[in-house]
């Protein structure tokens, strides 16, 4: 998103949507940086006479978004989101438009590969976390709390629980049990927006958040709840025993486990400099 939204140091509009949760940017800023074009709005109505597949999507790629305009005013212009952005890449013959092209076929070729090979994912993910500067300990965690997500996800796949809109209602009741916090409100308190919550826990947190879904599993296990109603009371149940630990463990230290603390790379930065 850091590379979109400031392609070759051009800054390009972009508005945050706290219900979708999904960074929008201005197709028409995107495309005028791309090409160097003095008529974006010609170069537009040309790009879709050539793809006529995106020109049949366009109206679900793009959709009005009150931004800032030239002259200060707000006004509604075409806007996508980073899925909506990169398809519109793709119809771009320009050079500045390869190298996302190119992104775009490794991530598709990584992602291949990862099917045939799912040990694949855990390793660059690995990579990954020690290229953004997270300590081995951390990524231990982190990597044993990816485990224990796909464990209770599959327990609830076996049960007659719908994917994404119930998984996240019942991952929001253990977060609040455990925490008191849903997984939306404590992005709030770390600062966050499209970022992975769990990317940017401390110890503590991650270690009880895995053990509000360990928790859950191990009472699912036993229980055998079928639907989301059911599911959700043992979701209920299953936090409540990581909040009931959590409590415990901050009445004898004093302190709270919940934290602000976060590793976006600009805390990063301001981290060292206080050192």
């Amino acid at each position: 998103m850091a590379s979109i939204k400031l392609f070759e140091s051009n800054q390009i509009r972009s508005v945050w949507n706290e219900n979708k949760q999904k960074w929008y940017f201005s197709v028409q800023d995107v495309v005028e940086i791309l090409t160097d074009s003095t008529d974006v709005k010609q170069y537009i109505k040309r790009m879709l006479s050539r793809d006529e597949q995106l020109k049949s999507n366009w109206g679900t790629i793009c959709t009005l978004v009150e931004m800032v305009a030239a002259d200060g005013k707000k006004r509604k212009i075409q806007a996508a989101n980073s899925k909506g952005l990169l398809r519109i890449i793709q119809s771009i013959p320009s050079p500045k438009a390869e190298p996302f092209k190119l992104w775009l076929a490794q991530v598709g070729s990584d992602r291949l590969e990862e099917i045939e090979n799912p040990e694949l994912a855990t390793q660059r993910a690995r990579e990954l976390y020690k290229l953004k500067g997270y300590n081995e300990d951390w990524i231990e965690k982190r990597m044993r709390s990816i485990a224990i997500r796909e464990e209770l996800t599959d327990e609830w796949k076996n049960r007659e629980v719908n994917e994404q809109k119930e998984y996240a209602i019942l991952t929001a009741e253990i977060s609040r049990a455990t925490f008191g916090l849903t997984p939306s409100e404590y992005k709030k308190v770390k600062g966050l927006k499209s970022q992975n919550l769990r990317d940017h826990m401390t110890d503590l947190e991650l270690i009880f958040s895995m053990l509000g879904e360990a928790s859950t599993t191990a009472i699912v296990k036993t229980q055998n709840p079928i639907g989301f109603k059911e599911n959700q009371k043992v979701a209920k149940q299953g936090g409540a025993v990581a909040g009931n630990a959590r409590k415990e463990l901050e009445s004898k230290t004093g302190q709270k486990v919940v934290s602000n603390q976060n590793y976006l790379p600009e805390t990063k930065r301001i981290r060292k400099k206080d050192k």
